[in-house]
């Protein structure tokens, strides 16, 4: 980092005399320093007490807190994801989102997860569309209610209902649909 010239160090005392601190603290205000004549200096080599100092005096990397996740979330066992991986487990029901808006094909989810939970469905085929290609041209309008699925099941009102949520088998629709697995009916 380096030093602030005079000028520099007097506009930025003006800056931080006119800040409120979010929270009481003791206001640290730095002094300028006059600069020092570059001397050559041979480079050598930092030694491990150096490095470990200067390791240990930089302030830790701020970590993003994961919050553990919800017993709810991926509850399938390795029978059941075999199964779908081999695309043995035939859907019960499945609702096709094709040539619909965002908002349509939303209510179309929303209704047809209602249906299908009350017939006591186990797998639902939710068929989205493929992806679209790598090279195809930017921007593309395709794809919009495929990247929205994740973000419209985890805030639906059957939620807690859904089990998991996988891609489909190519013999049904590979990267064009999903299988929701529902709960089981208590």
């Amino acid at each position: 980092m380096r030093q602030l010239n005079p000028d520099e160090a007097d506009l930025w005392a003006r800056v931080m005399a006119t800040v409120k601190p979010l929270r009481a603290a003791t206001p640290v205000v730095a002094k300028p320093v006059a600069p020092v004549p570059a001397t050559p200096v041979k480079a050598t080599k930092p030694s491990k007490a150096l490095t470990r100092a200067v390791a240990a005096a930089r302030p830790a990397a701020a970590r993003p807190v994961v919050s553990p996740p919800s017993p709810r979330q991926n509850t399938l066992d390795g029978s059941w994801d075999k199964k779908l991986t081999r695309g043995i487990v035939l859907p019960d029901s499945s609702i096709d989102l094709h040539g619909h808006t965002l908002s349509s094909a939303h209510a179309l989810l929303d209704d047809g997860l209602s249906r299908a939970i009350g017939r006591g469905d186990r797998v639902l085929l939710l068929v989205t569309g493929k992806p679209p290609r790598p090279e195809s041209e930017r921007p593309h309008a395709r794809g919009a209610i495929r990247a929205a699925i994740a973000d419209w099941l985890a805030a639906s009102r059957h939620a807690d209902a859904i089990a998991a949520v996988r891609g489909a088998h190519p013999r049904h629709g590979g990267q064009g649909a999903l299988y929701i697995v529902l709960r089981r009916g208590r």
